[in-house]
């Protein structure tokens, strides 16, 4: 089969699975009805009614319980289509497996609920747009992925919008039960040395890299547009004439927030543009609209909604100046006579970073780029699939001590930028040793101990949560010890 049918093939199982999910979250509303009464708190496992698990239920088959939520036969195919799309592989049986997959998510969910667990809109927005995002790189075009779907992208997305947030709070549940796990140096070397030679990890090609940007200037009268767009914006809501909500969605250019009419869950002010957070902790009543504020992504204005302690709530609208194709040749060609001017040895690529660099994230650590994909694990090291993909790409064809021709690509902050690198050191993947790879071997020790924490963890709360489950399923080999009471 052409790999070009079995993405297709892919693609229209992830489509119909999709339609399934949003059927079945219907289903288990109802479902559950059935079983609100016959469930407690989760440390405990007596009940006052069981529930009557009715094979031939109407909605649909209830074929476990966990706490007071229903795991419905519809879930298990779900999941099992899920499974097969994605090419995973279950451990045993899946009729086995995979409702208990199901029931210990459910565990993680209540626990996070338990606990306050939280998570913004932004954040589930921004995970449901990077999937849709995918979908349609993989199927061509947007329209392609409505025509395949028969609904419109908006309407995946309210599909979609449970399962991630979900997926999300589970995660963060998970983060909270680990984040005090600690390995020592003895406990790695041991488990290294005790390691067979055909298992010791594959360590993927490693390299630094150092970056000069500069940011195509964008002349006054395009930043006197966007100005005055927002004035408009502000003046149409004093009038009465629309909406705060209504404006951002249709006009705003933050994708986490725009769908939500411009609203951003409850935040402190360190998690937000500096610029940003003392207009937004200024703001006093929710009638009015700040001033314009400028910040690291463009242009906003704001409108308050609720302060909850040091926490604000507001909505804005974001927009973002065009950078026309002529600013962006002159960065390219100024780009291009540094590096012939390093290339000549006139300055060396770390000085003229300090110099002229406009990424001010960089420039004080001589160009040298962070890797922050592990928040507890700083480094300048990349593997190829954690650098921004433009930079991948170019360094994928460079030497060590090579500097890049100019190109373009968008920052973090979701800005057009131009930019000049240099590749400072490539390890090639190899097999990991305890002398070179320590980090590595680390994580691995880490991993495995986070690991059996959360596995300890799942089988107490099960010891101390109501389950019932069909009686074709009290003979599984199950993972986890204590479903079968």
């Amino acid at each position: 089969m052409k790999i070009e049918n079995k993405i297709a093939l892919a693609f229209v199982a992830l489509m119909f699975i999709m339609g399934m999910s949003a059927n079945t979250n219907r289903a288990s509303r109802l479902a559950k009805a059935y079983v609100m009464g016959d469930s407690v708190s989760g440390d405990t496992n007596q009940v006052k009614d069981e529930p009557v698990l009715n094979e031939g239920s109407v909605v649909d088959e209830v074929i476990w319980v966990v706490g007071d939520e229903p795991i419905l036969k519809s879930d298990v195919e779900v999941t099992r289509l899920q499974g097969e799309a994605e090419g995973i592989k279950y451990a045993g049986d899946p009729d086995c497996s995979i409702p208990e997959q199901i029931a210990v998510q459910k565990l993680f969910l209540h626990q996070a609920a338990i606990d306050s667990i939280e998570v913004s809109e932004s954040e589930v927005m921004a995970g449901i747009d990077e999937q849709i995002n995918y979908w349609i790189n993989m199927i061509g075009s947007r329209e392609k992925l409505e025509e395949y779907r028969k609904q419109s992208v908006t309407q995946m997305r309210q599909q979609m919008h449970d399962d991630f947030k979900n997926r999300q709070l589970i995660q963060k549940m998970k983060e909270k039960l680990v984040k005090d796990i600690k390995v020592s140096p003895a406990q790695v070397r041991r488990y290294f040395n005790n390691l067979p030679a055909d298992s010791i990890p594959f360590v993927p090609t490693e390299v630094e890299v150092e970056i000069l940007t500069q940011q195509p200037r964008i002349p006054m009268e395009e930043i006197n547009r966007v100005k005055n767009q927002l004035r408009d914006f502000t003046d149409r809501v004093n009038k009465g004439e629309t909406t705060f909500a209504t404006l951002a969605r249709l006009y705003s250019e933050d994708p986490g927030s725009a769908r939500m009419g411009g609203e951003m869950d409850y935040i402190g002010r360190g998690m937000l543009d500096p610029a940003f957070a003392n207009v937004a902790f200024n703001l006093t009543d929710p009638k009015k609209i700040s001033k314009i504020v400028e910040s690291e992504f463009g242009y906003h204005i704001i409108q308050l909604i609720d302060k909850r302690g040091d926490k604000i709530k507001c909505r804005h609208i974001l927009l973002k100046p065009k950078v026309s194709q002529e600013a962006i040749d002159k960065s390219i060609g100024r780009l291009d006579s540094i590096g012939n001017d390093i290339r000549a040895k006139k300055f060396t690529f770390e000085a003229a970073v300090e110099a002229l660099s406009d990424d001010k994230d960089t420039r004080n650590n001589k160009g040298l780029m962070a890797n922050t994909a592990q928040a507890d694990n700083r480094t300048s090291k990349f593997q190829m699939k954690d650098l921004p993909t433009e930079v991948a790409r170019v360094v994928d064809t460079m030497k060590v001590g090579q500097i890049s021709a100019p190109f373009t690509m968008v920052n973090s902050k979701g800005k057009t930028t131009c930019a000049l690198i240099k590749l400072v050191s490539r390890v090639e993947g190899h097999r990991a040793t305890i002398t070179e790879d320590f980090q590595v071997m680390k994580d691995v020790v880490l991993a495995k101990e986070r690991e059996k924490t959360l596995h300890d963890w799942v089988v107490d709360k099960i010891k101390k949560t109501y389950v019932r489950m069909n009686d074709r399923y009290k003979n599984c080999n199950f993972e986890y010890q204590g479903w079968v009471k």
